[in-house]
């Protein structure tokens, strides 16, 4: 009789279920992390109707809710969202400098500020809902449909979606909806990233619960209760300041330590990984109750360093935040993941890619939807079982992210963003940085809008589509640090870098990688001759003298070889339309130029690729 009662009830429930009114939208995005607030702003502003799932009653993630408010990298790259994220902070606090007060970031600022102003953002709008403090339960595709359960509070609702997006923190709902996936490091031989382990394993960064602290006056004693567990020692060698950005690298500093992350308005963003509070647990697949339990270690892990700032260095006068995070114990409401699972994409973006962009077997830089200048920065100080890789040390330049590794293998209807990307484990350590996940939110955002608007599935999109649709929104695809957005013929430069035929110079430089497009030198005929050759076959037997630099007459050539005519007199006419002089026909045009009347004339970058960067 208790059998069948209960096998009753489970009926009843079903029938409510399926009686609950549904709720349509084109685009869903579970998670409003950083990746995802960006990819529901984009998604919207192409008029798209999209609602935001987000666990908190925050919207930023790691930006805020997780209390990681000093941006990595992307300084001189403010690409599409990030630009304007980062505009609205310095329209708030004063300008630049007033948000440049740590040593780590060019840009710092307090998460209840960052919350506020991407609420502001979304909330601007129209056609973008945000659903707050809703948990996603359950996720199923049929007939073309994502169906998705969430819960707000004890109410159960059912969201009908066309594209949905992980935006989680760990990739929870690619591997619900069947995606394949990895965690933790790779082996070389499945990567032929020469600086990877040889076997594969799932050690995965270290996370962080971030503390935020405030300045109370220093007469104050802010002192917390000694936690449990307590041992100073652990935090003994928290000064030894050994950073290469410091480039002193001065010993037992601890004020330069408490600088690291000093955030407007005399608050501290404790964010410390040698002996401090980073802290080693992997539970991306762990229930929900085993994380919440494994997290309270981490939780107190952070309180144990916050004592011993205040007792062991003296720092007492520094307290927790109580303007910050709304929580019992003033922590962030979420920690630092610094790596979840990484989803098996149309593509897969390894070292080789990043490091030598123009050499690898795929061209995958023709596909790029987002750019990155920071460095290889791996956290494992607090897992003795990592191997001893110090992936900082590896030299590369900026890069720019292939679409394909947004799109998983064999599930339509899903993009992925955050940190779930299909990137090796190594080249996790850039991808995940704040402008990065900012820039893969928006591009998911503008990819889920045309999959809805053309009615095709992600796998189906033309990768130039994509590319357009971002340049129109400022954001970056090649990462030139001499053309930025504001440059008149940053979209011409872009997009004929992104076709291959003016390479960018890669240069490893300390935490921020550069890559530079050179816009006016000028440059040898025969190297754009080369170029051209994999557009234009008839090229194949141009002569050029290999040490000539390119002119008007010479460009005018060139190009009719290709089977475009003009003459040079309107080559002149409209370099000069174009605001680009001198423009004789005696003189050297620089890349730029030739930039331009490329754009103009021949239209590369219209030319189909695939997902691979290869031409069709």
């Amino acid at each position: 009789m208790k059998y069948k009662l209960i096998l009753l009830l489970v009926l009843l429930n079903s029938l409510l279920l399926r009686a609950q009114p549904v709720y349509k939208t084109d685009v869903l995005i579970i998670g409003g992390g950083a990746s995802g607030t960006m990819a529901g702003i984009q998604s919207a502003r192409l008029g798209v109707n999209t609602v935001i799932v987000e666990a908190t009653n925050w919207l930023g993630g790691m930006l805020t809710a997780a209390g990681v408010s000093a941006i990595d990298g992307n300084h001189r790259m403010p690409s599409g969202l990030w630009g304007e994220f980062r505009q609205h902070l310095y329209d708030h606090y004063g300008g630049p400098d007033s948000v440049e007060t740590g040593w780590v970031s060019n840009t710092l600022f307090e998460p209840h500020v960052g919350n506020q102003l991407l609420q502001k953002m979304a909330a601007a709008e129209k056609a973008l809902q945000v659903w707050f403090n809703t948990q996603w339960l359950s996720v199923k595709r049929e007939q073309q449909q994502w169906t998705v359960t969430v819960t707000q509070g004890k109410k159960q609702r059912i969201i009908s979606a066309r594209i949905l997006i992980d935006a989680t923190e760990l990739g929870d709902v690619l591997a619900a909806a069947g995606a394949g996936y990895r965690i933790g490091m790779d082996s070389r031989f499945d990567t032929r990233e020469e600086q990877a382990p040889e076997k594969a394993n799932d050690i995965i960064q270290d996370l962080t619960y971030v503390a935020v602290l405030k300045d109370y006056g220093a007469k104050a004693d802010k002192t917390i209760p000694k936690p449990a567990g307590y041992d100073a020692s652990v935090f003994g060698c928290s000064c030894d300041v050994s950073d290469p950005a410091s480039f002193d690298s001065p010993q037992n500093n601890c004020f330069r330590m408490m600088q690291y992350g000093r955030l407007p308005r005399n608050k501290y963003m404790i964010n410390w990984p040698k002996c401090g509070n980073d802290y080693y647990v992997n539970l991306i697949e762990k229930s929900p109750a085993e994380r919440e339990q494994a997290l309270k270690e981490a939780k107190l892990h952070t309180l144990r360093f916050v004592y011993y700032l205040q007792t062991a260095l003296g720092y007492k006068h520094l307290g927790l935040a109580d303007d910050e995070f709304a929580t019992a114990d003033k922590l962030p409401m979420i920690p630092y993941h610094r790596e979840s699972r990484r989803v098996k994409g149309l593509v897969t973006f390894t070292l080789p890619h990043v490091a030598t962009p123009y050499e690898t077997p795929m061209p995958l830089y023709r596909t790029g939807i987002a750019v990155g200048d920071y460095t290889i920065d791996h956290h494992h100080l607090k897992n003795p079982s990592a191997p001893a890789i110090d992936f900082v040390k590896i030299k590369v330049p900026s890069y720019n992210v292939p679409m394909g590794s947004l799109i998983p293998q064999g599930v339509d209807g899903l993009i992925v963003a955050e940190k779930s990307i299909s990137v090796s484990n190594i080249v996790n350590g850039a991808t995940r940085l704040q402008p990065v996940v900012m820039q893969l939110g928006q591009a998911a955002g503008v990819m889920a809008a045309l999959c809805v608007q053309q009615q095709v599935q992600p796998a189906q999109l033309k990768v130039r589509d994509v590319q357009t649709a971002l340049l129109k929104a400022k954001g970056y695809i090649m990462p030139f640090i001499d053309v930025p957005a504001t440059d008149p013929h940053f979209s011409i430069i872009q997009k004929i870098g992104a076709a291959g035929l003016l390479k960018g110079t890669g240069v490893p430089y300390m935490w921020a990688n550069q890559t530079w497009f050179y816009p006016e030198q000028p440059i040898p005929a025969y190297e754009l001759v080369q170029a051209l050759r994999l557009y234009y076959p008839s090229l194949k037997n141009y002569w050029s003298a290999s040490g000539a630099l390119c002119t008007v007459p010479e460009f005018v050539k060139i190009i009719k070889q290709a089977g475009m005519v003009i003459s040079e007199q309107q080559a002149v006419n409209d370099l000069k339309s174009a605001g680009i002089q001198p423009a004789g026909l005696s003189d050297h045009l620089s890349r730029r130029a030739i930039a331009v009347l490329l754009d103009k004339y021949l239209h590369p970058f219209e030319k189909p690729v695939k997902i691979s960067g290869d031409l069709k």
